[in-house]
């Protein structure tokens, strides 16, 4: 029962209204063990001072040690049950009619909970482990896929170079002697085996051509990498291509860092931003250097730093002589470069 006196009715209204906004504020998941631990001190107080049964502050009591078992780690909860079960100790000294029912009910209730924080403490931490199994396979499987893809491109370049070097030249050089040979002794057919070599090494040409275009294919290839990976990580991609930008001729290695960028963006993006879409933009500048920028939001922006990531980036893009600039705005993160498409 309440007392209904004036002064205890005011001071039960503030206590009332202190209790619900700090219930509500439980949902901001920021200092949980705190905000109970003053619920719980809240509804201790109520008990002893303005009511004359304990009853109810005690089923308010056994709630929020069952409201808590999943918002607080094990070893937080553990705390907290210790001081649920001190509060209710003081409440059944008041009432000391109501010892023992109640000791009974909250020793169970306590086990109950105890055991269910620690079952979802279990959970949380499988689930965890599994993620981080999950993103490893993911990363292995990934580079051997590289290492596969590496090796074949490193085949069919010795193969194309193997074919130039060997057939190629002595095509070419039988071209000269025909060439010589034709002027010496004029015969017509000279002239058809002249053309014939010239067909050969016109398909010589062709076929090192051809074996080179995995090598040469570039941007395409490296936004058919990027969408693979972005399968993989369940992250949502927004390309924007400017006009020219994929016509432009990109040799493995400069293939390899632009992949190589994107791809650290789309992580810092998971890992540090806890955003799931990432913008990345390529173009094309005037002097036919690619011009590159990813961004992603950033909900609770933090003084950024260049980890071990970013500075290998930087390092990548340095050492073919590009360029990187990173910075962050109230919500944004954003990655910006160049990277050098031109000889010498």
């Amino acid at each position: 029962m309440i007392r209904l006196d004036s002064s205890s009715l005011s001071w039960g209204i503030i206590v009332f209204s202190l209790a619900l906004a700090f219930y509500f504020l439980l949902s901001l998941k920021e200092l949980p063990l705190l905000l109970y631990l003053l619920l719980s001190i809240i509804s201790l107080a109520t008990g002893l001072l303005f009511t004359e049964s304990v009853f109810f502050t005690m089923l308010i009591l056994l709630y929020l040690l069952i409201d808590s078992t999943y918002s607080l780690n094990e070893k937080r909860f553990q705390f907290y049950a210790a001081i649920n079960v001190f509060c209710i100790i003081l409440l059944l000294w008041k009432d000391p009619n109501q010892w023992l029912p109640w000791a009974f009910i909250s020793l169970f209730v306590s086990f109950l909970v105890l055991k269910s924080n620690s079952m979802a403490n279990e959970r949380m931490e499988q689930k965890e482990i599994y993620g981080e199994l999950l993103g490893e396979y993911r990363k292995l499987k990934r580079m051997n896929l590289e290492r596969e893809r590496d090796a074949r491109i490193q085949e069919r370049t010795m193969m194309a170079r193997d074919i130039h070097d060997s057939v190629g030249h002595r095509l070419t050089a039988l071209l000269m002697k025909l060439e010589i040979l034709s002027m010496q002794h004029p015969n017509s057919d000279y002239d058809d085996l002249k053309r014939m070599a010239k067909e050969s090494l016109e398909e010589i040409r062709h076929s090192v051509k051809t074996l080179q275009t995995e090598e040469n294919e570039g941007i395409a290839t490296v936004v058919q990498l990027i969408r693979k990976l972005e399968a993989e990580s369940h992250i949502s991609v927004q390309f924007t291509m400017k006009q020219g930008i994929l016509s432009v001729p990109l040799n493995n290695e400069k293939s390899v860092v632009l992949y190589r960028v994107i791809q650290e963006g789309l992580t810092n993006a998971m890992r540090h931003a806890g955003s799931r879409e990432v913008q990345v933009t390529l173009g094309k500048s005037a002097i036919g250097d690619i011009q590159f920028m990813i961004s992603n939001r950033v909900f609770m922006p933090k003084p950024f730093t260049f980890g071990f990531g970013l500075k290998n980036m930087k390092a990548r893009i340095e050492g073919i002589k590009g360029t990187l600039e990173v910075y962050q705005t109230e919500d944004q993160f954003v990655l910006t470069g160049t990277i050098p498409n031109r000889e010498g």
